[in-house]
């Protein structure tokens, strides 16, 4: 049976990082980006980071531009960026397609475990989303930047969190799988 930890990603000086090293963390997987109007989410992210990593979490940044061009530097100036701006702790790999045929094979992986629950009670963000990618409602797909997977301890996929649910709002399923 295949887990997150049985994928391989490239971190963004090239180098390749098995997620077995990870092995026996909650892990807390996001697509992020630099230029969107959820990036403000970093300091939240870093904040659960700062306060549960030594208690067993990992959350693991995965830049995409893949809605609307909202990470377009180089892996280089998404790193300076998440440092100088949000001073982010946690690893921020290189930059992936999290949707399409040239999709992460862990986001393609991620997506069949967790396909989601966006819809309606999303309000405006899932109107203006359905509005500019009608295509992926009631889709896998990832719906924007800022989508979170909870993966447990033994790698399985237990929940995915829609982007506009805040890292503050992960926070009694943190607790309870820690």
């Amino acid at each position: 049976m295949t887990t997150a930890y049985d994928f391989t990603e490239t971190a963004a000086d090239g180098g390749r990082v098995p997620l077995r090293e990870f092995e026996g963390k909650v892990l807390l997987i996001v697509n992020v980006a630099s230029k969107c109007g959820l990036t403000p989410q970093y300091e939240g992210l870093e904040s659960l980071y700062r306060d549960r990593k030594d208690r067993g979490l990992e959350i693991l940044g995965f830049p995409c531009n893949q809605f609307k061009g909202q990470e377009p530097g180089s892996n280089e100036e998404i790193q300076d960026f998440c440092k100088s701006a949000y001073d982010v702790t946690f690893p921020v790999f290189a930059k992936i397609d999290v949707n399409g045929p040239d999709a992460d094979p862990l986001y393609q992986y991620l997506r069949t475990q967790a396909p989601g629950d966006f819809g309606p009670q999303y309000g405006g963000f899932y109107d203006a989303v359905v509005k500019t990618r009608p295509e992926t409602e009631g889709t896998d797909e990832v719906k924007w930047n800022f989508t979170k997977f909870l993966i447990g301890l033994d790698g399985e996929v237990i929940k995915r969190y829609e982007p506009p649910v805040l890292p503050a709002d992960i926070k009694a399923d943190l607790e309870h799988y820690l």
